[in-house]
């Protein structure tokens, strides 16, 4: 079961947040639960991705933590006005803001690619708020022109509308020009950020918003920020995925506590394709924090 919570991102922008677990059996108001004394997990999707995409994470982790998933600015059901910003720091903001009004800090965050650079400049900028990070397949390194063009290209290929969800599935998951082989779990997680409307399912967010979050972290590098985390850090690969091993091992190297896990047979996706794996590799390094 989720709950959701909405709060205000650093420049007014409204944000879905979701707080994830069974209800207090006495029927008393989960807000008042004993569950707001547990250790705090916040969970922070990738370009695309929504807080949904964190449900079987949140759900396992809701037994001990206080498990937390985010929808980011122009993402899920937060707000997407056509002239927010979406900048490193109005991300890194609604995040920060987003801790302190759910009083979940000391936390811990755990990111999947433009989540986990939220997550790490946020623990670089606010050590006080965060006492562990997860990295799941977020490089350091600079991306390029080269990469925003492709990704522009790319969003012209979608066959949008799609008439069904099933489309959807098998164009993400089989059809896809970037798509090497069939993977189910990307269909699936693809599925997720569509809503439909009128003339057939759409994606709940707007392209050229996406393109404009992602311009403003492919052409620099993010290695002073992880110089300056200073909790416990984990960096997650999938040994298909766009993190390579070199550039993971680099990142360990240069977080003054990282630690480093790989996930088999997973993509860019690791936590869909491999969802058992990924808990596994993960939760040790949870376990290790202790409680704050």
């Amino acid at each position: 079961m989720a709950r959701r919570i909405d709060v205000t991102g650093a420049d007014g922008v409204r944000l879905a947040a979701w707080e994830f677990g069974d209800p207090p059996k006495d029927g008393t108001d989960p807000a008042q639960s004993t569950a707001r004394n547990a250790p705090g997990v916040l969970l922070l999707h990738g370009l695309m991705g929504r807080a949904s995409h964190w449900a079987a994470t949140a759900r396992r982790l809701s037994g001990r933590y206080r498990a937390v998933a985010l929808d980011q600015r122009g993402h899920g059901r937060s707000d997407k006005p056509p002239r927010a910003s979406f900048t490193r720091d109005a991300y890194v903001d609604d995040a920060e803001a987003a801790l302190e009004q759910l009083g979940l800090g000391p936390t811990v965050l755990v990111g999947h690619a433009m989540g986990a650079l939220t997550a790490w400049q946020l623990a670089a900028k606010r050590p006080d708020l965060v006492r562990g990070l997860v990295i799941c397949d977020m490089r350091a390194s600079a991306l390029g022109a080269a990469s925003q063009r492709e990704w522009a290209e790319w969003f012209t290929t979608w066959p949008v509308p799609f008439a069904t969800l099933a489309d959807v599935r098998k164009w993400f998951g089989e059809d896809d020009p970037w798509v090497e082989r069939p993977n189910p779990a990307r269909g699936a997680f693809y599925a997720e950020v569509m809503a439909e409307s009128p003339d057939g399912w759409r994606p709940v967010f707007d392209p050229d918003q996406m393109l404009r979050s992602r311009e403003t972290w492919v052409f620099d590098a993010h290695w002073e920020e992880l110089a300056q985390v200073r909790c416990p850090a984990l960096v997650v690969r999938g040994l298909d995925g766009e993190l390579g091993r070199a550039e993971a091992q680099e990142m360990v190297r240069v977080l003054p506590h990282g630690r480093y896990a790989e996930v088999a047979d997973a993509g860019h996706l690791v936590h869909y394709d491999q969802p058992e794996a990924w808990l596994t590799a993960i939760e040790p390094f949870l376990d290790s924090l202790g409680d704050p």
